[in-house]
């Protein structure tokens, strides 16, 4: 069995189980059958039960944003435009499984799941700096990561529950987060500024 192959099979059709059962073995045991397996084979392909399946889907996600972003003239928008940009085609990736994502981030929030739920958000985040450019290798590595952090977890959870038309109070509000973030950025460059003088 092509383990690859096998876990997007059983993902597409738990994608759609998912935003009613939730993310659980009883749900791949399902998904698995639906795409022409036996219901072990869930178990063999994502052995961390649920967790493993949501991981390997917000995986996804992530390898998909990159591949979109190739097709985008980053190097000639500002950087606040590329973050923006990164953040809302990561958001609009996950749209056709919106409901399942919801069911992802309930999961991922029980206390057992925190550490690979930080992971996963570093990881996104590392790869939206990355791919917009970033070259840092100093302490502006992490504080970059770090801020950028906030503005995409709250991104999403008020992306979650936004009914406005094409999401343009989600982006309204990613545009303020991030306009809040350059903010910042531009106190520690005064003060740095001010600091050099003494």
């Amino acid at each position: 069995m092509d383990k690859q192959k096998a876990a997007a099979d059983i993902l597409a059709q738990a994608l759609p189980l998912a935003p009613f059962e939730g993310w659980n073995q009883q749900t791949l045991n399902k998904a698995a059958v639906a795409a022409g397996y036996k219901r072990t084979d869930a178990i063999r392909v994502f052995p961390g039960g649920a967790v493993d399946a949501a991981e390997t889907l917000m995986r996804s996600y992530n390898d998909a944003l990159v591949n979109t972003l190739h097709g985008y003239h980053l190097e000639t928008m500002k950087i606040r435009t590329r973050i923006a940009t990164a953040v809302q085609l990561k958001l609009e990736i996950m749209e056709p499984d919106r409901e399942a994502v919801r069911k992802i981030m309930a999961l991922m929030a029980l206390p057992f799941n925190c550490t690979k739920s930080l992971r996963h958000l570093y990881d996104t985040v590392d790869t939206i700096w990355r791919e917009v450019g970033d070259t840092s290798t100093d302490f502006n590595f992490y504080t970059k990561r770090l801020l950028l952090a906030g503005v995409y977890s709250s991104t999403l959870l008020y992306w979650l529950d936004d009914k406005s038309p094409g999401y343009e109070n989600s982006w309204a509000f990613l545009d303020r987060r991030i306009g809040n973030v350059m903010q910042i950025e531009k106190a520690k460059a005064f003060i740095k500024s001010k600091l050099a003088n003494y």
